[in-house]
């Protein structure tokens, strides 16, 4: 199984970035698709997840409205639409994929908010 996440980057207070993650070896329709995340010096938090079977979402109480996670079983990928960035996302993003073989991360992707 391999998670490859991409779309971080830097960007100012108020603006969007669209992070996503592929996944290898694993359907992401038949996972626990989560979106976690870790600041300098903090421990993991979870930022938003998508179930199966249907897609139901869930949202950390600190991103809910702002952020949007969706899967696309066609592609194999899910996304998270951030929107109205804070300095307080800056953090590196994480993709994993929960199964019943076990739990798998990907290396993740960098966000950048500043002020």
């Amino acid at each position: 199984v391999r998670l490859v996440e991409s779309g971080g980057g830097q960007v100012q207070a108020g603006g969007s970035l669209r992070l996503s993650c592929v996944a290898f070896g694993v359907s992401v329709g038949h996972a626990v698709m989560r979106w976690y995340r870790r600041a300098p010096g903090k421990q993991f938090e979870e930022v938003a997840l998508v179930t199966t079977p249907g897609k139901i979402t869930q949202y950390h109480n600190a991103v809910r409205d702002r952020f949007v996670i969706s899967r696309d079983d066609v592609k194999n990928t899910v996304d998270l639409q951030m929107n109205n960035l804070r300095p307080e996302d800056t953090a590196r993003y994480y993709c994993t994929a929960d199964r019943d073989s076990g739990k798998y991360w990907g290396q993740g992707t960098e966000v950048t908010v500043s002020s």
